[in-house]
C-alpha cells in the first residue's frame, strides 16, 4: 500500500444524525488535497447509509458483518448489504467482539472469507489477551504472545494468497488498554515484524508485504 492508512471505528457514537452528519463532512473535507494518507471511517449501522452519501475522498467501513450473504438471522447484517450500500471496507475481529460477543477464531474465519467473497476489504484484528500478557507482580512481560500467531493462522484459514491483497492486518495491544501501560512505537514494529514473519511462513514474503 503506497498510502498511510488510518481507521477511524467510531464504536457506538456518536448518539445523533446529525453529529454523525456533522463529523462525516468535517473529516471529508479535511481530508481533500492530502494525497499520502487514506482514511477509512467505520460509524455504527445505523449511519453507514448516510455516510456513503456524505463521503467523496474519505472510504467507508463497517465495525462488523455477520458470515452468511442471506437468511433468517434476526440482527444480522450480511457483507454483500455492506458492500452494496457504499462500504469498502469492514472490521473483523474487533476485541470487544471477542470479548462481549464470545467470537472465536472460527467465527473470524467464517466472515473473513464471507467478506472477502462479498469484494469488501478486511481490516483483520488480532492482539493478545491482556491476563496472558503480565507477569505476577503486574508488570508487562514484552513477549509476543503466541496466540497472536494462532489467531492470525486461523482466522486465514483457507484464504487464498490472491485476497491478501484485500486484508490488513491490524495488531491490537489488548495488554495496553485501559492498564496505564501505552504500547511503545518499538512495541508496534515489534508486532509488525512478528506478523510479516508468520504471514511469510503461511505465503511468501512478497504477500506478507
Amino acid at each position: 500500500m503506497n498510502k498511510i492508512l488510518v481507521i477511524a471505528n467510531w464504536k457506538m457514537n456518536p448518539q445523533t444524525l446529525k453529529d454523525a452528519q456533522e463529523l462525516l463532512g468535517a473529516v471529508d473535507r479535511g481530508m481533500r488535497g492530502i494525497k499520502n494518507v487514506q482514511v477509512v471511517l467505520c460509524p455504527p449501522f445505523p449511519w453507514l447509509s448516510v455516510a456513503s452519501c456524505e463521503l467523496s475522498v474519505v472510504k467507508l467501513g463497517a465495525q462488523n458483518c455477520f458470515y452468511e450473504q442471506k437468511g433468517a438471522y434476526t440482527g444480522e447484517v450480511s457483507p454483500a448489504m455492506l458492500k452494496d450500500i457504499g462500504c469498502e471496507y469492514v472490521i473483523v475481529g474487533h476485541s470487544e467482539r471477542k470479548k462481549y460477543f464470545g467470537e472465536n477464531n472460527e467465527i473470524i474465519n467464517k466472515k473473513v472469507k464471507s467478506a472477502l467473497g462479498a469484494g469488501l476489504k478486511v481490516i483483520l484484528c488480532i492482539g493478545e489477551d491482556a491476563r496472558d500478557s503480565f507477569d505476577s507482580r503486574g508488570r508487562w512481560t514484552h513477549e509476543l504472545d503466541i496466540k497472536i500467531k494462532e489467531q492470525l493462522i486461523e482466522a486465514l484459514r483457507d484464504v487464498k494468497k490472491s485476497a491478501l491483497a484485500n486484508i490488513v492486518v491490524v495488531y491490537e495491544p489488548v495488554w495496553a488498554i485501559g492498564t496505564g501501560n501505552p504500547a511503545t512505537p518499538d512495541d508496534i514494529l515489534s508486532a509488525k515484524i512478528f506478523v510479516r514473519k508468520i504471514l511469510s511462513d503461511l505465503y511468501t514474503r512478497k504477500e506478507a508485504d
